[in-house]
């Protein structure tokens, strides 16, 4: 399901390239689930607490493994907060298959919606 990991690893890489050309910097697998955690919350970038940081990290796993029917949106709450519920248990693996996964889904959220 989730590639050949050079395929993955080939698109990894050109995604954190084309990142770096936007953003200036090049980001790691937390930078670019913070990236998506704004998108997701659509309210633009901000001075956030440590724990909204968290927040909108979570929000963008919980979207990303969305797109593979683990979580699904519930809600928006007051503030404009995405709240997702889990449908199923996200597969246990190990720590490098974990990863491999969560780097699959985040491609296909840039193959789906690459506003970003």
């Amino acid at each position: 399901m989730f590639g050949e990991s050079s395929n993955l690893d080939h698109r990894w890489i050109n995604l954190r390239a084309m990142l770096m050309k936007q953003f200036g910097k090049k980001p790691d697998l937390n930078a670019i689930l913070f990236l998506i955690g704004i998108q997701e919350l659509g309210q633009g970038i901000s001075d956030f607490t440590k724990e909204q940081k968290q927040d909108l990290m979570h929000i963008a796993t919980c979207k990303v493994f969305s797109l593979s029917g683990y979580y699904e949106l519930t809600s928006v709450d007051d503030d404009g907060w995405p709240h997702y519920r889990s449908l199923k248990p996200i597969p246990f693996t190990n720590l490098k298959e974990q990863e491999r996964m969560l780097k699959w889904h985040i491609l296909e959220y840039f193959d789906r919606y690459d506003e970003l």
